[in-house]
């Protein structure tokens, strides 16, 4: 009966897909169907049923079924395309059943707390949780440490805009990064300054020369798979960090949005190398969970708990308590750490495929920061092509791809690269598309002119 059904179910969805079956038009009756496809009623509601799932058709009490508005068909009408651009997860690696399980049980335990104004700091009974979590990455907190924020962004714009302990009011950055923080340092007018990271990291010496002469209040920094260079840095390079900040009173910003994807396990963070005292330990979950939750945690020094309460609480009084619970489920329940492992390896593979499909169709000097392992991102360094015209060639053959300029200071030197993301491409789409970057990059090249050769692996 299996077979029968799926075929039908195709029959039915390709009929819609067409508009063969208009919205809003009325379905052939049950019965009709059965004598149509020749199989049982139960046959035919059991797909009916099913394209009521894929919310392709609705049913009305007494009336039959109907298709959906046009509205919620284009996804399927558009042509597929291969998603090199997009930092969000691929809604179907998430468990919508779980998901839901936990929403539910999320409204039955904290209904009471739905109806107050809770702790702007946090549930206490998730902080708990979470200092569990950190435990697992070598952050070692209490809860009184522990605030959750209404997304990773919403942190990092309560930092950029409130005094430290320090008494110091500029900001360092590493260029290029993510483009959230520089949005926020924008938007509140902050002085910034750039600091070039490359593949092999960055310069130490004139890093030290900002902590100690340019009134440094934080150095924020994406250790481990950096976006949008998707490197990391090493244990060595994270324990001269926490020792620098120490030094010259310089707190950073550790922002490790990607933890759950790390591969090696001796890779700890910034916090874990004596550096509770001057490092704010940063973490989202919206790599591994629902962007839409909008959840992120920090292991803050106790010297900044008390401000950052302050601005917490005039920030939003509170963080969403039904999105708190839900978290809160997902980790007490083993959810969260059985979907970050499968995450971890699905993202893992994809990467290692990136990496060798980049190495055996890609220019050599474009590799510019392709990783063996882990994480998200990775970028390709374009030669001096039209880069405007060549994303406007890939987008017209359904490769989107990102541009990093957006992703530096308005006034530093910026490198012409494109931030690949493998968070919503299989392994197909990520040879087919590499294959159409390659050709269009050399056809690129040629129209450049170029009198440099062509130099692939």
């Amino acid at each position: 009966m299996t077979n029968k059904k799926d075929s039908i179910i195709q029959s039915i969805r390709s009929d819609i897909v067409k508009g063969l079956i208009k919205p809003g038009q009325r379905l052939p009756s049950i019965r009709m169907q059965s004598q149509k496809f020749d199989c049982s009623v139960n046959t035919i509601i059991s797909a009916y049923q099913e394209l009521e799932k894929e919310y392709l058709i609705y049913s009305r009490p007494k009336s039959g079924y109907f298709v959906v508005a046009q509205e919620a068909l284009l996804p399927l009408i558009q042509t597929k395309r291969i998603d090199f651009a997009s930092a969000a997860p691929d809604p179907s690696s998430i468990s919508q059943k779980d998901f839901r399980q936990c929403i539910n049980k999320a409204m039955e335990l904290f209904e009471a707390s739905i109806f107050t104004y809770p702790d702007p700091q946090g549930l206490l009974s998730l902080r708990q949780e979470i200092v569990k979590l950190f435990h697992q990455q070598q952050v070692f907190s209490s809860e009184e440490q522990i605030f959750i924020f209404s997304g990773a962004q919403q942190a990092l714009h309560l930092l950029a805009g409130m005094p430290f302990p320090n008494g110091k009011t500029n900001i360092l950055l590493e260029q290029p990064t993510y483009w959230g923080m520089l949005n926020a340092l924008k938007a509140q007018k902050q002085t910034v300054i750039g600091i070039e990271r490359t593949p092999n990291g960055m310069d130490w010496a004139a890093l030290e020369r900002h902590f100690q002469s340019n009134l440094i209040k934080f150095f924020y920094t994406i250790p481990r798979f950096h976006n949008p260079l998707g490197t990391s840095y090493t244990q060595e390079e994270k324990q001269r960090l926490a020792e620098l900040a120490q030094a010259y009173d310089v707190y950073i910003v550790e922002d490790d949005y990607l933890a759950d994807l790390e591969t090696n396990a001796k890779a700890d963070p910034i916090r874990a190398y004596n550096g509770s005292s001057r490092v704010i330990y940063l973490r989202s979950f919206s790599k591994v969970m629902l962007p839409g939750l909008r959840l992120a945690a920090a292991a803050v020094p106790n010297s900044l708990i008390p401000l950052l309460h302050l601005y917490k609480q005039s920030a939003d009084l509170s963080t969403s308590v039904l999105s708190q619970g839900v978290l809160e489920i997902y980790l007490k329940s083993g959810m969260y750490d059985h979907h970050a492992k499968q995450m971890k390896s699905l993202y893992n593979h994809r990467m290692n495929k990136l990496r060798d499909i980049s190495r055996r169709l890609l220019p050599k000097d474009s590799l510019y920061s392709i990783q063996s392992s882990g994480g998200l991102f990775s970028a390709i360094r374009l030669s001096d092509v039209n880069k405007e015209e060549l994303i406007r060639q890939l987008n017209n053959r359904g490769v989107d791809v990102l541009a990093a300029d957006r992703q530096y200071l308005s006034a530093f030197p910026k490198m012409n690269l494109l931030r690949m993301s493998i968070i919503r491409t299989d392994e197909r789409d990520i040879e087919e598309g590499l294959g159409i970057i390659a050709e269009e990059m050399e056809r690129a090249e040629r129209t450049r002119g170029s009198s440099k050769p062509f130099s692939w692996l």
